[in-house]
């Protein structure tokens, strides 16, 4: 499995593979970079990503380049899938942890 990076800059999911895609609309776009505006996005579609321990993440609108670096989850694409982000703090090392809360009716 490859790794996903959880950044909170990012307004969509950037996959750098097709595997994600069961169907992908193929077409040119322009991201704006902290430093200039690029063209690197591919393709449009919804996604699904499969974490460890089952976890599963279904992006509607996730863009896919094959010239971005790593995988980017936006923090809007994990609250949508009921998925909680907080940041734990153990000897010093800073930890991003997403949780999901389950909440038991009786």
């Amino acid at each position: 499995m490859e790794t996903c990076l959880v950044d909170n800059a990012t307004k969509h999911a950037i996959l750098k593979d097709k595997k994600y895609f069961s169907y992908l609309t193929i077409s040119d776009a322009h991201i704006n970079t902290i430093s200039s505006s690029s063209n690197l996005i591919e393709g449009s579609r919804r996604a699904i990503i499969l974490l460890p321990k089952g976890t599963k993440f279904i992006i509607n609108d996730a863009l896919f380049s094959t010239k971005s670096q790593r995988n980017l989850l936006s923090f809007k694409d994990i609250c949508i899938n009921g998925y909680h982000i907080r940041t734990m703090n153990e000897k010093n090392i800073e930890y991003l942890y997403i949780t999901n809360v389950e909440s038991k009716f009786i």
